[in-house]
């Protein structure tokens, strides 16, 4: 079990480090052009390539929403939730905070910005109310947690999973940035609300029922599906 929750660990930070760490670094100098695409790939491409690092230790769930979505499913345990959602959390505010140190050694760092943060309303890129952003971030993590049980059945090919599952958080930042920054992952948010304080932190509560509904409605249609 220590193990497993090293791996989620690991792969929570690599997920808000890298992912969020090319919005709040690399995106920040328009000369570099990553835009909406470059920050999509880098979240896409740090799931895909931590579930092939540490997938076959923990199963690669880097998010609350994905580990009770799969234990609706009847594919986790339990007994396993409280101990996997902590080591996500943990290591999603310490990449934060890791990023958030970096970051502050820029003069030209914006302490005012959004660091990231998951927003709706006046917090949201493209100013979308609140119902927009429960609804987009719902039904995103509903297709994801649809994909990732769907790539990773017994009956999918063997190997692929990890490519599938990058490649579905790829597109689903692509869509979704501009109303949410994209959250469907409530330890991603939480990581960057805790160090950014103030509105995200009042806003949070939205990028943990959205994803968290979603993903329970993903396994119920999953079980259905099979059955």
């Amino acid at each position: 079990m220590n193990k497993k929750l090293i791996a989620e660990f690991l792969g929570t930070f690599w997920l808000v480090f890298g992912g969020c760490g090319s919005a709040v670094l690399a995106a920040s100098f328009p000369d570099l052009n990553i835009g909406l695409l470059g920050v999509s790939l880098a979240f896409g491409l740090t799931v895909l390539t931590m579930a092939y690092a540490v997938g076959h230790i923990s199963g690669g769930h880097f998010n609350p929403a994905v580990s009770i979505g799969l234990w609706v499913a009847g594919k986790f345990n339990a007994a396993e939730l409280p101990g996997y959602i902590i080591a996500q959390l943990v290591g999603a505010v310490a990449a934060a905070g890791v990023l958030y140190l970096i970051a502050t050694g820029s003069p030209n760092f914006d302490t005012t910005g959004a660091f990231a943060s998951n927003g709706y309303g006046d917090n949201s890129p493209g100013k979308y109310t609140m119902i927009s952003a429960f609804l987009i971030e719902a039904v995103m993590t509903f297709f994801f947690l649809i994909i990732i049980l769907g790539a990773t059945s017994e009956k999918a090919p063997a190997g692929f999973a990890p490519i599938a599952i990058g490649l579905a958080l790829t597109l689903i930042h692509l869509v979704t940035i501009p109303v949410t920054r994209t959250s469907v992952n409530p330890a991603r948010s939480f990581g960057q609300a805790v160090i950014h304080g103030g509105w995200a932190l009042g806003q949070l509560w939205l990028f943990w029922v959205a994803p968290i509904v979603g993903a329970a409605i993903a396994g119920v249609v999953h079980k259905a599906l099979k059955n």
